[in-house]
């Protein structure tokens, strides 16, 4: 009974184990199936059928990895292939001190980002196709060109791709670049390589070659830092390759893990881009740590000296309406010191001119005691907080708002082999502009500047002009029609061919402003465009140039010469001959990214040795 008993146990001991060793096996192929297709092993066996479609394919297969090689080495010989013609919608990618708006131009459709409007080309008569029985047809695509790529990242990103372009570094570590690029293309081919019996010693050398450079460049990072036999294992490795190559392979693992580099690659590189474009906008809205201890320390100074008392001269011309008055909106003490210190530079009659800085409570006092304490020969200058004049029932506008601006690209030519584009950044007045005729009840007749502006000439021109009843004199820019910016302003737009305007230097009649009652039909266009669900900041903007339709008195281009915040290709000559420069764009010159050669011309008017400057080591 007992000898029965345990026969029985050890047969059904037995079972349990088989039982256990088939689930563990069931389990280990389970993993390892989908690990052969992942790797591309399955690839190795062949059918023995149809040995000429598959010799075809793999002759077809290596063009695709030639192509892809093409793209990864910078040695290789490259064929340059002709564009195709592109068709293009202009676009309009708006970037202020909020979201950007992307704006598609062509009336009637949707707002869609401005990349999207470029249409792909389609490929090439010699592109290879790749065929394959478990996959769709798939297309290699060639590499954009090089200005396409300029023209699709400024569409994008504006300036800063300008500056990038500039400020671009001579790359100094080329060997260890070309010794990844080899790393790379040696780790796709060797799994082919190792699959073939008859090539054990190319995999073998191949093997080590790829640890080489592993423990090389898991070592250093610089070509200051390679071992002194890198050239040597360099040019191992290359032979190594061109070897591989030489080799009628299944290419569908090689291709794939060249697909797999190039994703990669595409991926950060793209990720690069938006976060430099991210940190370049970030350095152009945040104020620089000398300028804010600046602020603080004319704040701090005002309160230590007590109550600033103009003489009483200077107050009568504050309201004198035979004088030259200069409207500022500004929150930055150097640019609008710039500013009224290259305009009063320039000016025949200094006594004439009086200033009227326009700031918010912030920087009210730091302003009021910088204009007290720093004199422009025979100039009077009067710092205004914005904010006492603005009634309290203007919920949104209670604040300073100041001028606008937007990025604009547009299409300049229209050429079938060529896409050309241009970016401008207009300015616009914000809302803070509508409350003029309040703030100056007294005055008939401002001049509105902008604080990046810079003077090179005498002004008083601008107050024997005859405007014919227009309210605003301005520089146009009829490069860029408003009709061209039909989706932007729907079904409010009044007359398409009229040219953009600019803000910047503007000549305002208040007679004729407070007749037409145009801060009341700003208000309402406002009013209007937010209830149809338009953002405050760009229905702001909108009712801005739908308020001064056909109310805008074009001023001579020389007046102004825009660009000098954005454009590096400014001829010195258009430079020495405007009237006022303007500053317009990202790279300001009171800013580390503002261009070297308009900023000279900036700092010229800035006074260094002033002992608050010294003092918080303000250096731009």
């Amino acid at each position: 009974m007992k000898g029965g008993v345990s026969s029985y146990q050890i047969s059904t001991k037995r079972r349990w184990k088989g039982f256990v060793i088939a689930v563990l096996g069931l389990v280990i192929l389970s993993m390892l199936v989908p690990l052969v297709f992942l790797l591309g092993f399955h690839n190795g066996f062949h059918s023995s059928g149809f040995p000429s479609e598959q010799s075809s394919m793999s002759r077809n297969q290596s063009g695709h990895i030639e192509e892809i090689i093409d793209r990864l080495v910078p040695s290789k010989e490259r064929i340059n292939i002709p564009p195709k013609e592109v068709p293009v919608r202009d676009g309009l990618n708006a970037s202020s001190s909020t979201k950007p708006l992307h704006i598609d131009q062509q009336q009637g459709s949707l707002a869609k980002p401005a990349e999207d409007h470029v249409h792909k080309p389609s490929p090439p008569s010699h592109v290879t196709y790749k065929v394959n029985v478990s996959t769709p047809v798939e297309v290699i695509h060639p590499p954009k060109t090089a200005d396409e790529s300029e023209t699709l990242c400024e569409l994008r990103f504006g300036s800063y791709c300008l500056w990038r372009r500039e400020y671009k570094e001579v790359m100094i570590d080329s060997m260890v670049k070309k010794m990844k690029d080899r790393l790379f293309v040696a780790r796709a081919y060797f799994p082919s390589i190792a699959k073939l019996p008859a090539h054990e010693k190319l995999s073998r050398e191949m093997k080590q070659n790829i640890q080489d450079f592993e423990r090389i460049l898991s070592e250093t990072t610089t070509d200051a830092d390679l071992p002194s036999h890198t050239e040597e294992k360099l040019q191992k490795m290359e032979a190594v390759i061109a070897r591989a190559k030489s080799i009628h392979l299944d290419y569908n693992n090689v291709e794939k893990k060249f697909r797999q580099l190039v994703d990669l690659t595409e991926d950060e590189a793209n990720f690069h881009t938006k976060q430099s474009a991210f940190l370049y906008q970030l350095a152009v809205q945040t104020m620089p740590k000398s300028l804010h201890c600046l602020s603080m320390r004319l704040t701090v100074e005002y309160f230590n000296k007590g109550s600033l008392e103009y003489e009483a001269s200077t107050l009568e011309k504050f309201n004198d309406p035979k004088l030259y008055h200069y409207v500022v909106f500004s929150t930055k003490i150097l640019a609008s010191s710039v500013l009224i210190n290259s305009t009063v530079a320039n000016a025949k009659e200094s006594k004439k001119l009086v200033f009227h800085v326009l700031t918010d409570r912030e920087n009210y006092y730091s302003m009021k005691l910088w204009f007290f304490q720093n004199t422009f020969k025979e100039s009077a200058v009067q710092v205004l907080n914005v904010e006492d004049y603005i009634p309290a029932s203007y919920n949104k506008m209670a604040g300073l708002s100041l001028p606008e601006e937007f990025r604009v690209t547009f299409q300049v030519a229209q050429k079938l082999t060529k896409m050309q584009y241009k970016t401008e950044y207009v300015s616009l007045f914000s809302h803070s502009h509508y409350f003029l005729p309040e703030i100056f009840k007294k005055l008939d007749k401002i001049v509105v500047l902008d604080d990046d502006m810079l003077v090179q000439q005498d002004l008083s021109p601008l107050w024997n002009i005859k405007m014919g009843r227009k309210v605003n004199g301005a520089v146009e820019m009829c490069a860029l029609r408003l009709g061209q910016l039909g989706n932007y302003f729907g079904r409010n737009i009044f007359n398409g061919k009229s040219c953009a305007w600019m803000s910047g230097l503007n000549v305002i009649d208040l007679a004729r402003w407070r007749e037409l009652n145009l801060s009341e039909t700003f208000r309402k266009l406002l009013h209007e465009l937010e209830a149809e669900g338009t953002q405050y900041e760009a229905a702001a903007s909108r009712a801005s140039l739908l308020t001064f339709q056909d109310q805008v008195y074009a001023l001579d281009d020389s007046w102004v010469l825009s660009g000098l915040g954005h454009d590096y290709e400014l001829s010195i000559q258009a430079i020495k001959n405007a009237k006022a420069l303007h500053y317009n764009g990202n790279m300001k010159p009171w800013l580390e990214l503002g261009i070297p050669k308009y900023k000279s011309l900036w700092l010229r008017y800035l006074n260094r040795e002033d002992l608050y400057l010294s003092e918080c080591n303000v250096n731009p």
